[in-house]
């Protein structure tokens, strides 16, 4: 096959200057932007930006905290620089993993997982502000109901790909498929975790409609869990408190809605530009959960609506990207994996911004790769390692990252042409 004669994107193309007409050409922006490696270097520099944003941003908004606890002001980022350490070779050894050995894992992960989440009901489990959604040792700490999210949505991908031909039954479309992800969201349910169960709600009805789910099944499944969601939230006094709070027109500004008036104070203040990095007055014991859910409000106050939109491109870029392996990818797996990390991932953090401006009420979600928190980090980090896998099995695009000359032969190509 000639290289005009295949049309794969990335695949056989001629660079101009090469002897190929440059008539008829596609504009070399939207060439590159149809390469078939475009999903992999999108996912890795929209994550390492990301990733980098949080570290700058918990530093900024947790020090102050951190010297009125009579601690160092770097106490919290240096945790969350270590958390990202442990991250990153999980990301790196995972985006090396192929697709069959992922989906090979999917039982034995969910299985895991889900012991390791009902480790909160067992003496080792902990929690604050009636939540217990945490397993807890001497000098160690951790938050199960993250790992539950990958391991389900491997899990689903692994399960739905084997029934795919028979999805438009529905017997087939919803076992085991709900009852094993109602388990596994009933789990952290028992903790309490409310904003956890959405978002893992979220995964479950992302995965399920990219695998073609028949519409009326997805509606029934999707009735049942918003009954238990409502159920949970009836059944804590406190939650109620703060969804009546968000749902009135009249709110306590020194009780329920104090942590969002000051948010939207934090992004109020920040304006176009922003007070600068470290000018944060909300920080300063203001706003509770500064470094961690609000840590948006103080990105705004101190970056203004250049931080925050430059923070929603690139979860935006993240979408696109996964949405771009969605498309092209030729293995189901890939595809419902992906879709349910994707609802999962841009999920969350669509609900972590809607609280923070008060289109949402306070459910304590984290923003993804940026508020502090060290179980949500390395599982999302592994996540992201999981779909650079996915992208690097794209049509074309293993052969092209293994045409790029390494790194050590370009610098050793520098160093001849400046001693020549």
């Amino acid at each position: 096959m000639t290289a005009t004669q295949d049309r794969r994107p990335g695949v056989g193309t001629r660079t101009p200057g090469r002897g190929t007409p440059l008539a008829g050409r596609e504009p070399s922006f939207l060439g590159a932007w149809n390469s078939a490696v475009t999903s992999y270097y999108v996912l890795v520099g929209a994550s390492a930006l990301l990733v980098v944003v949080g570290l700058v941003m918990v530093l900024s908004s947790s020090s102050v905290e951190s010297l009125a606890d009579g601690d160092s002001p770097y106490t919290v980022f240096l945790d969350q620089a270590k958390y990202a350490l442990i991250g990153l070779p999980a990301l790196l050894v995972l985006s090396r993993t192929p697709v069959r050995l992922i989906r090979a894992a999917a039982w034995p992960v969910l299985g895991a997982a889900v012991l390791f989440q009902m480790l909160v009901f067992t003496p080792l489990g902990c929690g604050a502000g009636g939540n217990r959604n945490w397993v807890c040792l001497p000098g160690f700490s951790a938050q199960p109901s993250e790992t539950v999210k990958l391991a389900l949505a491997v899990w689903l991908g692994a399960v739905l790909t084997r029934k795919l031909a028979l999805l438009h039954e529905w017997k087939h479309a919803l076992v085991p498929a709900v009852p094993v992800a109602g388990v596994a969201i009933g789990a952290v349910l028992l903790g309490h975790d409310l904003g956890t169960a959405l978002v893992l709600v979220l995964l479950v009805a992302g995965a399920m409609f990219v695998a073609g789910v028949p519409l009326r099944v997805f509606a029934v499944a999707g009735a049942v869990a918003a009954a238990g969601v409502a159920v949970l939230a009836i059944g804590s006094e406190n939650r109620v408190n703060r969804i009546m709070s968000w749902l009135s027109a009249t709110c306590d500004v020194t009780n329920e809605c104090y942590q969002t008036l000051h948010g939207g104070w934090g992004l109020a203040t920040g304006g176009l530009g922003g007070l600068g990095l470290g000018e944060s007055r909300e920080k300063w014991s203001y706003l509770p959960a500064a470094h961690n859910d609000f840590i948006f409000a103080i990105l705004g106050e101190e970056l203004g609506l250049v931080g925050t939109l430059l923070v929603l491109g690139l979860f935006a870029l993240l979408a696109f990207a996964m949405v771009r392996v969605i498309r092209r990818h030729p293995d189901p797996f890939v595809k419902i994996t992906t879709a349910g990390i994707c609802a999962w991932v841009v999920g969350q953090a669509t609900i972590n911004i809607a609280v923070v401006i008060g289109l949402a009420p306070v459910i304590g979600v984290p923003l993804p790769l940026v508020s502090a928190g060290g179980s949500a980090l390395i599982v999302t980090m592994a996540a992201l390692g999981v779909l650079i896998s996915f992208a690097r099995s794209e049509p074309g695009a293993a052969e092209a990252l293994a045409a790029r000359p390494s790194v050590v032969r370009r610098s050793l190509a520098v160093i001849g042409r400046t001693r020549g």
